[in-house]
């Protein structure tokens, strides 16, 4: 049986649900402290976690506003976080299963939203902003995390094409001036943005992911192929490690 772009992401993270919990790649970073920094002026939210895996943002952000909102496409990886929640004994944080493309919430139900690592598996991404854009209050934020594509096109195709081969559910990484024409175009207004670097073990990155040999193979042949321009941008190391650039916006 052929399963569309939802039941594919359903299928690949549902078993993994635990590995993300675990992932110290997800548990920390420095956008997790900046997320726990820019919710300090929130203490009275009503905040939605889109796209939330294993729950690390909702975990940092039960802490510091009134309630959360942890919404995923995986029902396994929603019982993960309700469980997390419970040993965090975090109380204010309910769990939503439902698709990013189509929210379950009435129009300006929610103060922030956030999104970590979650975009770049939208199915799409326009009509999943202007969703967001629609549940906001009134000056409310949208906060996103995501790996990013450097946009030049030599150095765009390896990432795009490492990531699709780990994950067959991967749509694409976007560039810093796609995520700007798209949030404006949703009608919100970007306040602030950083960019960072994010260095990924490849031997935990594709056991997190449970990438078929065959898969692992290629993306190390790919890897041992490229000119000197992309090894070095991207510092793929030895054994396949390397370091996407990251992305990190609140947008109004």
């Amino acid at each position: 049986m052929k399963l569309n772009h939802h039941e594919l992401i359903e299928q690949q993270f549902g078993d993994q649900a635990q590995a993300y919990l675990n992932s110290s790649v997800h548990a920390q970073g420095a956008d997790l402290k900046r997320l726990d920094q820019w919710l300090d002026a929130h203490p009275d939210a009503r905040l939605l976690d889109l796209g939330c895996g294993a729950g690390h943002a909702s975990f940092v952000a039960a802490t510091k506003v009134t309630q959360v909102i942890a919404y995923d496409l995986s029902e396994k990886m929603l019982t993960v976080v309700k469980q997390a929640a419970k040993e965090r004994e975090l109380s204010n944080l309910q769990t939503c299963q439902g698709k990013a493309e189509s929210l379950p919430f009435d129009d300006g139900s929610f103060d922030v939203v956030v999104s970590r690592y979650s975009a770049h598996h939208w199915h799409d991404v326009g009509r999943s902003l202007k969703e967001i854009k629609r549940i906001l209050v009134p000056g409310g934020k949208f906060i996103l995390m995501d790996i990013v594509s450097p946009g030049h096109p030599v150095l765009d195709i390896y990432l795009q094409t490492v990531e699709v081969l780990r994950d067959t559910s991967h749509v694409r990484d976007y560039s810093q001036g796609e995520w700007m024409r798209w949030v404006n175009e949703a009608g919100l207004t970007v306040r602030t943005m950083t960019t960072e670097r994010l260095y990924l073990d490849f031997g935990l990155w594709v056991a997190r992911m449970r990438t078929p040999d065959n898969r692992v193979e290629a993306i190390r042949t790919l890897q041992k192929s490229l000119s000197e321009e992309v090894k070095s941008y991207y510092q793929i190391r030895e054994d396949g490690s390397f370091s996407p650039d990251t992305m990190m916006l609140m947008a109004q």
